[in-house]
């Protein structure tokens, strides 16, 4: 099966919306383990098997995810993501050349400025970044605004497939031998959410979306991947106390992407 990757390094912008001004949200202990197993987030591949669009796609499987939370479809296609990468990278269709995968700060800030276009509406998301080596701060994420959009440097043992196509069951720093390069960033950066959680342990078992479908992994292989984590909330989708942190925290996370809007012209 066909993955394709699409992450540049992370880079930072002056300015950026930060989740530690939601103080009451990003810092309070995350809940010990987050079970979603009787929910299907409709994970799509949305493009991503052919061009370098995960950026992209991730926005439009956060928005699959944040419906499925609360019991409704959103309709997100493929031709959705591929549009909204072409606005946000800078690809333009049809040109192998131009298809270089996207900055995950930049492509939100596009999403926040011009929305996530879909056939029948528009949707504009608020975000927010957190210190990646912060997992509590993930959980919160994940447990407050339905998936944290993660930002990750894949080993090349990370994309052994068998002979059927697929990938290892679990993710982990400690895999068999002869799955490839175990060294983080030989295959590049990813950009993918993370969905649930058995426990906070390392050995403990994560569930992240990406490529059209869930993949399991360890706290220890996220803890050693990832590169940036952020948060999105979808306020077109949900009001403030149906799923998203209220009172000041919901005060800040707007006020900062409206100081953020502002300095970015």
């Amino acid at each position: 099966m066909i993955r394709r990757l699409g992450c540049h390094p992370a880079r930072p912008r002056p300015g950026q919306p930060r989740l530690a001004a939601m103080r009451g949200f990003i810092a309070r202990p995350a809940p010990p383990r987050l079970d979603r197993s009787r929910i299907d987030p409709r994970p799509a591949m949305l493009g991503n098997d052919t061009l370098g669009d995960c950026t992209a796609a991730g926005i439009g499987n956060h928005l699959h995810a944040t419906a499925a939370l609360a019991g409704f479809c959103i309709g997100v296609d493929t031709s959705d993501a591929v549009r909204f990468y072409a606005r946000s990278t800078g690809y333009v269709p049809g040109d192998p050349a131009t298809d270089g995968g996207g900055v995950e700060v930049d492509v939100l800030t596009t999403a926040l400025r011009d929305g996530y276009a879909l056939a029948d509406q528009t949707l504009f998301p608020l975000w927010g970044s957190a210190d990646p080596s912060d997992l509590n701060g993930v959980r919160n994420i994940a447990a407050g605004l339905s998936a944290a959009y993660l930002g990750v440097q894949l080993a090349q043992a990370d994309m052994w497939e068998d002979e059927a196509g697929n990938l290892s069951p679990v993710w982990d720093t400690h895999g068999p031998p002869g799955h490839g390069d175990p060294t983080r960033g030989s295959a590049g950066g990813h950009c993918l959410l993370l969905w649930d959680y058995a426990g906070t342990d390392d050995t403990d078992l994560v569930t992240l979306l990406t490529w059209g479908t869930t993949q399991k992994a360890t706290w220890r292989w996220v803890r050693s991947r990832i590169m940036e984590a952020h948060g999105l909330a979808w306020r077109q989708l949900h009001t403030p106390g149906s799923l998203y942190p209220v009172g000041d925290d919901w005060a800040a996370l707007v006020a900062a992407n409206d100081a953020y809007l502002a300095g970015t012209g």
